[in-house]
């Protein structure tokens, strides 16, 4: 019998977003680069005898001290379950059982597309254990990738891209995807200041006129020898209407970008977790300690952003001192 399978679900962090339009539905059209971390959550799936559950393991809770921590939810309205029943659906259904156990080191509601990350990993997983054992552990064998991914968008715009997770720039809502180069990996520390913010919050308090679309000329510039050069000409038009629904963002931006080396700190997707970009990986190391040293109170870590494909088999990106 095949025994488990551990994937990594990388944090994926939207290096820009620029918001072009507002569609006759309702959405926004949005033109972003996004890339994946090597920190995450992970995920561990393994055939069970006769039934099929979800284990939450270290899922952020509000804290004694009154920092509003998102609680991870357990039940069917976790992303990962509705990708398990995606996944089953598209096999035509499970033979025997499994056990889906989640392990949540990126805080939710961050912005850093946890629960999309989550969900991509267990359809990724899914596919090993099945491709491992025909016909063993799913009732019409192998999942297929391809085949999922079709569907996974009902799942939320962000988890086909998390699917294989690599740079890429997002249009549309997110769902036109079109891999990009960068130059080299980068070097970033994470931070989140224990308040979690409602993407749709956010939107609500956006003003103005809409932005432009990403220049070519800053792709162009992104494969290059210095890709923060590149990144540092770009925005996330939602940065000003976060900050007024959640002030923690801005005092999160200020103390990331004073760090000694960062080049750049911005918000990620709709917060309320912000980066800094930084030359040298002891440089992101030695700044994310310090931070951590007078930020008690927050998430913080140390990471680099990959320049392509993200290493998911057996979480290779795991994170020793668990969710902070």
């Amino acid at each position: 019998m095949l025994g488990p399978v551990v994937e990594l679900a990388p944090a994926k962090i939207n290096l820009c977003l620029h918001v072009t339009r507002r569609r006759a539905d309702g959405y926004h059209e949005l033109d972003s680069l996004v890339a994946f971390a090597a920190v995450g959550d992970s995920i561990r799936l393994e055939p069970f005898p006769d039934r099929v559950f979800l284990r939450v393991i270290d899922g952020f809770q509000q804290d004694s001290g009154g920092i509003t921590q998102a609680v991870v939810p357990a039940g069917t309205d976790n992303l990962a379950w509705r990708a398990l029943a995606l996944g089953a659906r598209s096999a035509g259904g499970l033979a025997g059982g499994l056990g889906l156990s989640l392990t949540k080191r990126l805080p939710a509601g961050a912005g850093l597309g946890g629960g999309s990350s989550d969900a991509a990993a267990v359809l990724r997983a899914l596919a090993r254990l099945s491709g491992g054992r025909p016909g063993g552990g799913l009732a019409a064998g192998a999942v297929s990738l391809g085949a999922v991914s079709l569907g996974a968008v009902a799942l939320g715009a962000d988890v086909p891209m998390c699917l294989a997770p690599r740079p890429y720039r997002a249009r549309g809502i997110g769902e036109r995807l079109q891999p990009v180069a960068l130059g080299r990996d980068l070097p970033a520390v994470l931070a989140w200041p224990g308040r979690a913010v409602a993407t749709p919050a956010v939107f609500a308090a956006r003003r103005g006129a809409f932005g432009t679309p990403v220049p070519d000329a800053v792709l162009a510039g992104l494969a290059g020898d210095d890709p923060a050069a590149a990144l540092a000409e770009l925005r996330n038009d939602l940065t000003k209407a976060a900050c007024a629904v959640e002030p923690a963002i801005g005092d999160a931006l200020a103390a990331v970008g004073a760090l000694p080396g960062c080049r750049l700190a911005r918000m990620s997707g709709s917060g309320s977790a912000v980066f800094g970009l930084f030359d040298a990986p002891a440089e992101a190391a030695a700044a994310a300690a310090a931070l951590q040293r007078t930020r008690p109170g927050w998430w913080v870590r140390a990471t680099v952003l990959r320049a392509g494909p993200v290493e998911t088999a057996g979480d290779p990106g795991g994170d020793p001192d668990g969710p902070g």
